[in-house]
């Protein structure tokens, strides 16, 4: 995946710049900073760096009846179940083929929030159905019926979909953020033995970190050098959903694990800094009377900039929680219950000390603010640059 996605990003780049496929200003009533003459066209690169060995591997397990080198003769016994997985691999290609072609359009002319959300809601229950792809199943018996599991699996795929898209507002942060969560759950995926999830796990990590040569902030300020636009957030968000729904984690299929029904927290665990950031910033912009689906600069990323930090301080800061917070969440499904607390304490305690030391800096921030204003000799303090795609 990283062979493939680092070459097509780079190509991605050139044809961006020759085309003029660049950072925008974005809808009607967003807040964001000046667009950068950035490529933002990176998604290509995300997009083929999944799918292109995703189709080879699927074609080459139908075509090759024997591995032909004795490097490969171990898959022999994995022919059959990959077989069995095509219908679901093929359905999850062309969901992901919808949201990739959705994102590059609505990257060059913006599609408006209520659009995308309808898609994705749409590419979710579709991806859901056809796949029996289900969170909670064992809601089923108390419910009369599967439309609960469906409910619940089609609005983690839009939260999660969303939430990385919501990431993507700083150079380096949704691919950092992706790549570590993606990292703890491929751990998780080997350790327990499910294979076929991990190997697509892999692929997403690949494909992000070649992606991420071209992304990653060089300078404190950013410095990247592409971004990976609306055609590659949404492939990343929906396709780290998806495979959090596809992992077993507490049931009949999971003996491997050893642990007990809180197992299933894990994605929340592994995801709290993220779905921290989405419900934050959702708060918020409810708070001002805005649409939670219209960006600006108010996400935890641009707020750690304003209380002082680089943008590559802030990214980095993000992506060491999001990996404080993993850490826990990948053993959780082999801990005793009173174990298992322990790492729901800590989450909760990060986030708690995250919330905390925000409020006291808006505060601090609106007292020093106020003091200014009362004061006629001292001019107003500049507003720090944020530049970078606002979600």
């Amino acid at each position: 995946a990283f062979a493939v996605a680092l070459p097509a990003t780079l190509a991605a780049r050139r044809i961006g710049r020759r085309l003029g496929a660049l950072d925008g200003p974005g809808v009607a009533g967003q807040v964001k900073a000046p667009p950068r003459r950035v490529p933002n066209t990176g998604g290509v690169g995300i997009f083929l760096g999944v799918v292109v060995p995703m189709v080879a591997g699927l074609a080459a397990a139908w075509i090759l009846t024997d591995p032909p080198t004795a490097f490969l003769a171990p898959l022999t016994d994995h022919l059959a179940g990959i077989r069995d997985q095509t219908p679901t691999a093929v359905v999850l290609l062309l969901g992901l083929t919808v949201l990739h072609i959705m994102g590059l359009v609505d990257d060059r002319r913006p599609l408006g929030p209520w659009i995308k959300l309808a898609a994705m809601l749409l590419v979710a229950a579709g991806v859901a159905i056809l796949t029996d792809t289900r969170l909670l199943t064992l809601l089923d018996s108390h419910a009369g019926g599967p439309w609960l599991s469906i409910v619940l699996t089609v609005l983690w795929l839009g939260v999660v979909t969303n939430a990385l898209n919501f990431m993507d507002n700083m150079d380096g942060l949704a691919g950092g953020v992706a790549t570590i969560a993606s990292a703890f759950f491929l751990t998780a995926a080997l350790v327990n033995g499910q294979w076929f999830v991990g190997a697509c796990l892999a692929l997403l990590i690949g494909a992000i970190l070649g992606f991420l040569v071209f992304n990653f902030p060089r300078r404190p300020d950013g410095g990247a050098t592409i971004f990976m636009g609306d055609g590659g957030s949404l492939v990343v968000g929906f396709l780290l959903g998806f495979l959090t729904t596809r992992t077993t984690y507490y049931g009949p299929g999971a003996e491997p694990l050893g642990g007990g029904w809180y197992a299933v927290f894990m994605p929340l665990v592994v995801l709290a800094v993220p779905l921290y950031d989405f419900i934050s910033v959702t708060l918020i912009r409810l708070s001002q009377g805005k649409s939670p689906f219209v960006g600006d600069l108010q996400h935890l990323s641009h707020r750690l900039v304003r209380r002082g930090l680089s943008r590559r301080a802030a990214v980095i800061v993000i992506c060491g929680l999001t990996a404080v917070t993993a850490i826990g969440g990948v053993s959780l499904g082999r801990l005793a219950a009173w174990q298992a607390v322990l790492v729901g304490v800590q989450t909760s305690l990060v986030l708690m000390v995250l919330a905390i030391t925000e409020y006291a800096g808006a505060r601090q921030r609106a007292r020093e603010a106020a003091a200014v204003s009362t004061d006629p000799h001292t001019p107003p303090a500049a507003e720090p640059s944020l530049a970078g795609p606002n979600r």
